[in-house]
């Protein structure tokens, strides 16, 4: 926590070998569409020209894939933030990839949710927002099948391997707020979908944890 100085929000989040810098940045206005209805909090994702080999060209941060992944981070930030009672500002979280070794999103959405947190109860110190708007937890992480077998938090390796790959996004509450799953080299059942999600569930209850430790709580 408190990383980085000039964000209201900073946090440097590492799982095995990926890091991810997230900050979050706080603006006294809204988009357009929400003027007079609430807050708003976004999010941008991008891997570092040196987060992996071969070297990421600069342009990748507005190519499909990086627009995607910062789609997703928004949404599962906004689905535990009750926006109506946020105050008239927004949240911009930016989660830029340092190292990565699998888990890039996942860890993003970890990571930028404890940085959410902390401009949220910034924003609040200034009488701009509403602390109490971020009323739940929100965590993620990958799981997969590589060769039969189920696993959690792939690194590259086994993701390159995976027959299957799930990311999975829950709320604090235990309810789930998106799910991506592909069946990258074989077709998998019904069974095998509720053994990935039983074990990201027990996952995602260790990185509820530790985010509660980050806060001190």
């Amino acid at each position: 926590m408190g990383f980085t100085e000039a964000a209201p929000g900073s946090v440097m989040i590492e799982m095995g070998g990926t890091m991810v810098l997230c900050t979050a940045t706080v603006e006294e206005k809204t988009p357009p569409w929400m003027v007079g209805k609430g807050g708003w909090v976004t999010a941008e994702y991008a891997m570092l020209p040196g987060s992996s080999s071969p070297r990421i060209r600069r342009d990748h941060y507005q190519k499909g894939r990086a627009k995607e992944i910062s789609r997703l981070i928004g949404r599962s930030l906004r689905a535990v933030v009750n926006l109506k009672a946020m105050g008239d500002c927004s949240i911009r979280v930016d989660c830029d990839v340092i190292q990565a070794d699998g888990g890039t999103r996942t860890a993003a959405i970890t990571g930028g949710w404890l940085a959410m947190i902390e401009a949220l109860a910034w924003a609040a110190s200034r009488g701009i927002a509403n602390a109490e708007a971020g009323f739940d937890q929100v965590a993620a992480i990958s799981v997969g099948m590589v060769e039969g077998e189920v696993l959690l938090d792939l690194d590259y390796r086994d993701d390159h391997a995976a027959d299957v790959d799930l990311n999975v996004v829950m709320a604090g509450r235990g309810l789930l707020v998106e799910v991506q799953g592909t069946a990258e080299g074989a077709l998998f059942d019904r069974a095998d979908l509720d053994r990935m999600l039983d074990l990201a569930e027990k996952g995602i209850s260790e990185l509820f944890s530790v985010q509660r430790q980050a806060l001190g709580q």
